[in-house]
């Protein structure tokens, strides 16, 4: 798959799934401003990838966040294994303290396999991060910190996901990602 299909097919999620469905009240703001920066990793191994997301970071940081302010960072064929992606993600983290960054930016996870501790599989709830591709989501926690203040009821939201995609359904979600 070429960068740009795995890039169509993000951004088309992006669109479709966590804008069209609100399951991100914030992420439409930073969406349309093109404040979003879409990175496709072809790392060959883990610590290929590692290293990635340390210029990824330093990036991030020395950016404005009017420039980018949030990065994903996308790897479309390294972690077919949930549990694996899981297991770097605690690594990935590990990075993010080797940076000092804690309290600065946070990582969210995506992957096409997504579940929840203590659900199965086929769960509705774990579609709320699921995506096209394994992806590393760097978020200014600033940001984060502004947009939960401005957003009436954040707490709620991750309830309110499960909700939409209990309703919208596994054919409803599967016909999402199958439009144009």
């Amino acid at each position: 798959m070429t960068d740009e299909a795995v890039l169509a097919a993000t951004r088309q999620w992006l669109e479709k799934a966590v804008i069209g469905l609100n399951l991100c009240p914030f992420a439409k703001a930073v969406y349309v401003k093109n404040q979003v920066r879409l990175v496709v990793s072809r790392a060959r191994h883990a610590d290929d990838l590692l290293e990635e997301l340390d210029r990824e970071l330093d990036l991030l940081v020395a950016t404005p966040a009017e420039e980018i302010d949030t990065t994903l960072l996308i790897h479309p064929t390294l972690f077919e294994d949930f549990l694996d992606f899981n297991d770097f993600m605690e690594i990935a983290e590990g990075v993010v303290d080797e940076h000092a960054l804690e309290g600065v930016v946070q990582l969210a996870s995506f992957h096409p396999r997504f579940q929840f501790e203590g659900t199965e599989p086929d769960d509705l709830g774990n579609f709320t991060n699921r995506a096209p591709f394994a992806i590393l989501h760097l978020l200014r926690e600033d940001s984060v910190e502004r947009a939960v203040q401005a957003y009436p009821d954040a707490e709620g939201i991750f309830e309110r996901n499960i909700e939409t995609l209990h309703q919208l359904g596994l054919a409803g979600w599967q016909a999402l990602h199958t439009q144009r």
